[in-house]
């Protein structure tokens, strides 16, 4: 076998090389692209799931009479006609006919105190006035027999059948049956006078509503004794507290620096703890002219030009004293937010929604300055809750945490 030439056996190492540069660019670059959309997808995916740190606030109400408020106050509900009903008598309780919340007309019975010997008195009385009445009867027929008497002795003296002494006497009874009548007048009026003591006394126990009103408080039940003075021990002063509905007005507390900020005749706003949901007209009706020198405060009453059947006395209010008479069209709430809220993306004004932990971007439209707050045309609703001060890459859908400051 001839012998091969293995001198041509060799391995081309730059072949090799070249093999090698080609086959590792394009896995370098499908390993760069690898790299970055995992870095992208765990960007994407924690950014996803951590929670982005914001603060809230919350849409809420105003009213446009807020932007014409010169002064606030605080103060109660105060009705101008009240009273403590009680008995000019004293005796014991024996009917109560009413309780809180009744509502009673002026002159209706309330209570009535034991007054059975009051009334025996009074009937006593009446029958005095009877016998006087028909002593008076009595009276007047004696009186017609003695003026008969007279005529007839008259007649008979001018024919000279009587003396003088019986026409005299004759004269003399005539004379006293007409002061026993005279009498008899006036002992009626006195028997009616007793009976209407008598009656006094009796309705002295009957305790009356003074005016149309509602029952407050009851302090007396059935068996208490009622005394005027009520220093008697566990006697009762008044039987209950009444008021009038219709009166009620608020009584606030003005400084005297703040003053000349009010003026009787004055339009205000009220607004009532126990109905925060409603503002109502009032006006200023009276500025008592004297100064509490130890609060350097002047009394102001303002009377509600807006009624509502659900305002109680010594309910705690708000007045806002307005700078003029609000429009009818301008007394209804108006959605409003803070100013901070508000961003701009792509020339459009938005808010971001927050809705389950996530934020939902909103376009919305703005309308005119109420106080500090900015009133929302369309948008939101009361009571959302949305993003205070949103940072330029929060987008619809990231999940927040609210932060407190």
């Amino acid at each position: 076998m001839a012998e091969k030439d293995l001198s041509k056996l060799k391995i081309d190492r730059n072949s090799s090389t070249r093999i090698t540069s080609r086959n590792r660019k394009p896995k370098s670059i499908a390993t760069f692209s690898i790299i970055v959309t995992l870095a992208l997808f765990l960007f994407l995916y924690f950014k996803s799931i951590t929670p982005v740190e914001i603060e809230s606030a919350t849409v809420t109400t105003a009213y446009p009479s807020q932007s014409f408020t010169l002064l606030n106050a605080t103060g109660y509900v105060t009705a101008q006609r009240k009273a403590a009903v009680a008995s000019k008598a004293t005796g014991r309780v024996e009917w109560l006919g009413v309780t809180e919340g009744s509502k009673v007309k002026k002159g209706e019975v309330i209570a009535q105190l034991e007054n059975k010997d009051v009334s025996a008195t009074m009937k006593q009385a009446a029958a005095k006035i009877k016998v006087a009445e028909a002593n008076l009867q009595q009276g007047k027929a004696e009186l017609i027999n003695a003026e008969a008497s007279l005529k007839r002795k008259r007649n008979l003296l001018t024919k000279n059948f009587i003396s003088q002494s019986t026409y005299d006497i004759a004269v003399a009874r005539f004379r006293a049956a007409q002061a026993a009548v005279i009498g008899y007048k006036a002992a009626i009026g006195a028997a009616k006078a007793g009976y209407h003591v008598a009656q006094t006394s009796v309705e002295h126990t009957l305790i009356r509503a003074p005016f149309d009103g509602v029952v407050l408080t009851k302090s007396a039940n059935i068996g208490d004794v009622v005394t005027p003075f009520s220093s008697a021990l566990n006697a009762k002063g008044a039987v209950v507290t009444m008021a009038d509905m219709d009166t009620l007005e608020v009584e606030a507390d003005v400084s005297e620096s703040n003053l000349h900020k009010v003026r009787l005749g004055q339009p205000c706003e009220i607004q009532l703890d126990a109905l925060p949901a409603s503002r109502l007209r009032g006006v200023v009706q009276r500025i008592v002219p004297t100064v509490d020198r130890s609060k350097a405060t002047v009394l102001v009453k303002v009377k509600f030009i807006d009624r509502n059947p659900k305002i109680l006395p010594e309910m705690s209010a708000k007045i806002a004293f307005l700078e003029k008479e609000m429009p009818v069209d301008q007394r209804m709430p108006r959605t409003v937010i803070q100013p901070d809220a508000i961003t701009k993306r792509n020339n459009q004004e938005i808010i971001f929604l927050i809705k389950e932990k996530k934020v939902i971007e909103m376009p919305i439209e703005t309308g005119q300055k109420i106080g500090d707050m900015i009133e929302i045309l369309t948008g939101p609703k009361p009571g959302d809750k949305i993003v205070l001060r949103p940072i330029n890459d929060l987008t619809t859908g990231d999940i927040v945490k609210t932060i407190s400051k």
